[in-house]
């Protein structure tokens, strides 16, 4: 018998999990994605050239936003009270890696906050070098980790 989804009621209707029977946990998840770049644009990111700022920062801090704020971008996710979000954004060669890690002391995990930190923040990427590079992809975003303890 395969697992049941978690979000389907017994009647095959999405419902939102109720986890105010499970323990308090402390909970962090970390996730990861990629956006891969033209040589040009990589190097007016690393010159701080591009009209709309610097790009690093500002996806870093788009990333802090929307995990914060995924419970209203997920319509079943929970409103969490999140102690803590950290996202990186690396120039590589050939793109911009995006990591997250995000942790909370609660009932359910902060897995689809990390991913939606990383989403956003290769999305502000992309917003912020559209006008210079047509040719971005966004790929490999992936939940590398979470725990509970």
């Amino acid at each position: 018998m395969a697992n049941k989804l978690s979000h389907i009621d017994e009647h095959g209707k999405a419902n939102m999990v109720d986890v105010g029977d499970k323990p308090i946990q402390k909970r962090t998840a970390k996730a990861s994605g990629f956006i891969s770049l033209n040589v040009e644009t990589i190097k007016q990111i690393k010159e701080n050239n591009l009209k709309k700022g610097d790009v690093l920062t500002v996806a870093e801090i788009a990333g802090i936003q929307a995990a914060k704020r995924t419970y209203e971008l997920i319509p079943l996710c929970h409103t969490l009270l999140l102690s803590k979000v950290a996202v990186k954004c690396t120039l590589l060669d050939n793109g911009v890696r995006a990591s997250s890690e995000v942790k909370c002391k609660g009932e359910t995990g902060v897995e689809m906050e990390a991913l939606t930190a990383v989403n956003v923040a290769l999305l502000t990427v992309y917003d912020m070098c559209k006008a210079v590079d047509k040719h971005m992809v966004m790929s490999d975003i992936k939940l590398d980790s979470k725990t509970k303890e």
